[in-house]
């Protein structure tokens, strides 16, 4: 039995949720008990993070490990490549985006709420947010994996970009979007279960944009 203890507006869940619904994996999502960081959750995953797994009794945290568990021990549509190098250059993918995009992504969320929204930090934030999409543009120029296959590194790029498209339309977020950055947004959005997931997800970011609205 898998159980992901997740909240809906999170973008790691919603990360974990596409590849284990790409890997066609069962599992239950719970809420965390008591709430996130309660003492009652920290009893359970004492680093408090979401996501979190259990597996069988086997507790986990953190979205990458989780991920790169899950990948191992359900090896059946393998999301990560077959040879030493290709994984690491997946995996290099994946902290660009988990140590970089991500992060300067969610330095734009405290700017959301209109009534204290500071315009020249989302100005700072969008230039910020520019800065690693071009970083990821050269990446994706000299990227070796293959291009049909949804590899465990691009899940979390389909919701991040979600994030900024958002910001941009709520915030007037000012982004450079490189050619080839957005082309990989857009083959991403064309994959059936980042659709789904994008989809079932957008009612939590409308929601939480809701104090973006004068």
């Amino acid at each position: 039995m898998l159980t992901i203890y997740s909240v809906p507006v999170a973008v790691y869940c919603a990360k974990l949720r596409i590849m284990l619904n790409h890997k066609a994996i069962p599992f239950t999502e719970l809420p965390p008990p008591g709430g996130y960081g309660s003492d009652e959750y920290r009893s359970i995953v004492p680093s408090g993070n979401l996501p979190a797994m259990i597996h069988d009794g086997f507790m986990l945290s953190d979205s990458e490990a989780i991920a790169e568990y899950i990948d191992e021990a359900f090896p059946d549509t393998p999301m990560l490549p077959n040879t030493v190098q290709l994984r690491a250059k997946a995996r290099e993918f994946s902290r660009s985006h988990d140590t970089r995009l991500e992060p300067s992504v969610r330095v734009i969320y405290p700017q959301v709420a209109y009534a204290t929204r500071d315009a020249a930090a989302v100005k700072s934030g969008g230039a910020l947010i520019s800065k690693h999409l071009s970083s990821l543009a050269l990446l994706l120029d000299q990227n070796p994996l293959d291009t049909d296959t949804l590899w465990l590194c691009d899940c979390g790029f389909a919701v991040t970009f979600a994030w900024i498209k958002a910001f941009e339309a709520a915030l007037d977020l000012p982004v450079d979007w490189p050619p080839i950055v957005a082309a990989y947004d857009a083959r991403l959005q064309a994959i059936s279960v980042v659709a789904a997931e994008l989809a079932a997800y957008k009612p939590a970011m409308d929601a939480y944009l809701e104090k973006a609205k004068p």
